[in-house]
């Protein structure tokens, strides 16, 4: 398992982590705002990795058009790209490291067996452990899992507030090596902050409920736990994530300011005034951003009007520049 230099975990180190499977989309750009404002707010760094390891869903041309329109709304990363495909044996590494502990276990069951046998959880069936005490009779391997814990693992989302899962029960044993071979996202991610030094994340709401996985694995491979924030995720009309949209539209990297203030009303923060350029934004919205303020809903309407604030105390899960900022 790759190391962390010790001067890099003394500075906040944020991230922004896109799958170039299309064009920037509005939800996608609000998790990006957020990251940035937050990382600078903070006197932090923010980094930019590609996570393009699961090639087949890749479109070509994808990635570079996410930088550009990052670029041309004024994001600014610290330290060159990182791209998951070029990462590989770090993912084979770590996953070696869990199989020396015993932690995994070759699995031999379809998507479709464990849709019939799987009882309902929060993200769809839940894994029963068919192969958990060994491959059954004249079945093959298929994916490798974690054999998860059944305790409750307990974390203090900035945003979303306490949260507590016990990973067997809502997920079961997970995949680490899927059967075609490629990584699986919640071993990548991890091994992929620990190397990055990260040490807060801010994303979208629709990954809360993977944070018990990650916290689980990095337990195991003995990597420091990032602070967690979790966004509202946007919704088009039909009650679906952007992304999934076949109505998305990509945002304007032509015309960036009209994004940046919905971002910034969205993200329920003091409006900003007239701004004549992208630099000029971040210059007002990184002297006021409060991540206090953002909405603790799950999810938002595109069309919603500014989100009412909310009352809380800051905490120390807000991590090292709330009480300077508040």
């Amino acid at each position: 398992m790759e190391g962390r230099s010790t001067a890099r975990t003394q500075v906040y180190q944020g991230r922004f982590a896109p799958s170039p499977t299309g064009p920037l989309h509005f939800g996608s750009m609000l998790a990006a705002v957020a990251s940035y404002a937050d990382a600078r707010a903070c006197g932090g760094r923010w980094l930019v990795r590609m996570e393009d390891i699961d090639r087949p869903r890749e479109v070509p041309g994808a990635a570079t058009d996410i930088l550009e329109t990052l670029a041309a709304f004024g994001l600014e990363w610290d330290e060159p790209i990182i791209y998951q495909r070029e990462r590989t044996q770090a993912y084979a590494d770590a996953l070696a490291s869990l199989t020396r502990q015993g932690r995994t276990y070759p699995c031999g069951c379809s998507r479709a067996e464990i849709a019939r046998h799987g009882r309902p959880g929060p993200e769809g069936p839940v894994y029963p452990g068919t192969c958990r005490a060994g491959l059954p009779p004249d079945r093959q391997p298929r994916s490798l899992r974690l054999k998860a814990d059944a305790r409750p693992l307990h974390f203090t989302d900035r945003i979303q507030g306490d949260q507590t899962q016990s990973v067997r029960d809502s997920v079961g044993d997970f995949v680490l090596r899927r059967a075609d071979g490629i990584h699986a996202y919640q071993l990548a991610v991890v091994v992929d902050d620990a190397s990055q030094g990260i040490t807060h994340v801010v994303r979208g709401a629709d990954l809360l409920l993977s944070t018990p996985r990650q916290i689980l694995l990095q337990q195991a491979l003995g990597v420091a736990q990032p602070s967690y924030a979790h966004i509202p995720l946007m919704l088009d009309a039909q009650g679906r994530k952007l992304s999934k949209s076949l109505a998305s539209a990509p945002v304007d990297a032509a015309d960036p300011l009209p994004a940046l203030r919905k971002a910034w009303t969205c993200l329920g923060q003091t409006p900003l005034g007239r701004v004549g350029s992208p630099a000029e934004f971040w210059r007002r919205a990184i002297a006021t951003w409060r991540i206090e303020r953002v909405p603790p809903h799950r999810h938002l309407d595109p069309e919603a009007k500014r989100q009412p604030r909310r009352s809380r105390q800051p905490s120390a899960s807000d991590g090292p520049c709330i009480n300077e900022r508040s």
